[in-house]
């Protein structure tokens, strides 16, 4: 059997035709940015998470970087990051001019750990950025809580969690703003690159629309220094279509889970993904901790029975060349730094059937248990 990271030649084939038929009109009429798909898709997306606006936009990273750019984090600002999360966070922290400090990892849900934030503030510290990591919502009311003892602004990394929920509330309703990524490998995703911010605050929102448009929101009169962070048609159109069947498929997402913690359940060597209390994971990834040291032996495995699997993230942000100027030390994350050796992705994607996880679990067992 040949079991694949992610199947998107698959979910293509269920929505093909009104992908071509959406594509087909955008190249008839030859209007391929921020036009009639983007507007449909902001207005559907901000309703889908319960938020006043949702700005479309090219990446996620670009996400990331623009809410924290609109909101005047800058120069000589500090900003609480988790650092088990991918780099593109951090990056737009410092793409900034301002300082991504680094918090370690909860060791069950792998999100930033939150009562260690408070050792982390300084004078200079301006915001708290938590990620949604994996599909699953961080403690929300912990971080909320320190934001409103400290005077922090929260900005959401929902890049992997769309639609996720904390305690019944959608993510990108807990801070002033959140981005989410639409990287094609993502629960929703395009294809190709693309972004956006959700935000309740009306000031931010029309600060947005500006700088995503050169500073512009009437052709030609720049309000402001901008940029070029607009969303293409093209992509906008398959994640407008996409929106529809994203309930549908967080919930064969969610059945796939749980039933790999049924066969893995009893399995001593392997730690299946925890949740945090009062948290509605999506599964973007599913992430277990593999002991004992066997992870790379079971990686390798496993890809010699044709299963793709995947490390996120094998070396934490602190340890990575690009931020080695912030002075980091191997040892500052104690946490993290011991799970990026044990932590391991399967596959996991809504048309994947049950016989696929049947075989992965199979293989599991059999590498441990011969």
């Amino acid at each position: 059997m040949n079991v694949p990271f992610v199947d998107l030649k698959a979910q293509y084939q269920v929505i093909k035709p009104e992908i071509d038929a959406a594509w087909q009109e955008i190249l008839d009429n030859t209007a391929f940015i921020c036009g009639k798909y983007v507007g449909l898709f902001e207005k559907a997306f901000a309703e889908a998470h319960r938020v006043k606006h949702f700005v479309g936009l090219s990446s996620g990273t670009d996400a990331v970087h623009l809410m924290l750019w609109a909101a005047g984090i800058g120069r000589g600002d500090e900003v609480i990051v988790p650092v088990n999360t991918f780099i593109a966070t951090a990056e737009g922290v410092s793409w900034c001019r301002a300082t991504p400090v680094f918090v370690d990892n909860d060791p069950r849900s792998y999100n930033i750990d939150a009562f260690k934030i408070e050792e982390k503030i300084t004078r200079r510290t301006k915001a708290i950025l938590p990620v949604h990591l994996y599909g699953q919502p961080a403690d929300m009311d912990a971080i909320q809580t320190i934001a409103k003892k400290h005077n922090l602004i929260i900005f959401e990394d929902a890049c992997q969690a769309h639609s996720a929920e904390y305690k019944g509330k959608k993510v990108g309703n807990f801070g002033l703003a959140a981005a989410f990524s639409f990287f094609p490998g993502k629960n929703l995703g395009a294809y190709g690159e693309a972004g956006g911010i959700a935000t309740n605050d009306e000031e931010l929102f029309q600060k947005i629309l500006r700088i995503r448009g050169h500073g512009s929101v009437e052709r030609y009169v720049h309000d402001i220094i901008g940029h070029n962070f607009r969303m293409e048609e093209l992509q906008a159109a398959v994640l407008y279509v996409k929106l529809k069947y994203l309930d549908e498929w967080t919930r064969k997402r969610r059945d796939i889970a749980q039933y790999y913690c049924k066969l893995l359940d009893g399995l001593e060597e392997v730690v299946p993904p925890s949740g945090t209390q009062g948290a509605a994971h999506v599964y973007h990834l599913y992430v277990i901790r593999v002991k004992d040291g066997k992870r790379d032996a079971l990686q390798d495995y496993l890809q010699k029975h044709n299963i793709a699997v995947r490390l996120h993230y094998p070396i934490p942000i602190h340890l990575q060349k690009a931020y080695a100027h912030l002075g980091y030390q191997k040892g500052d994350f104690p946490v993290v730094e011991r799970q990026s050796g044990e932590i391991l992705s399967l596959p996991i994607y809504p048309e994947m059937e049950k016989e696929k996880v049947e075989y992965i679990c199979e293989i599991i067992r059999k590498y441990f248990h011969g």
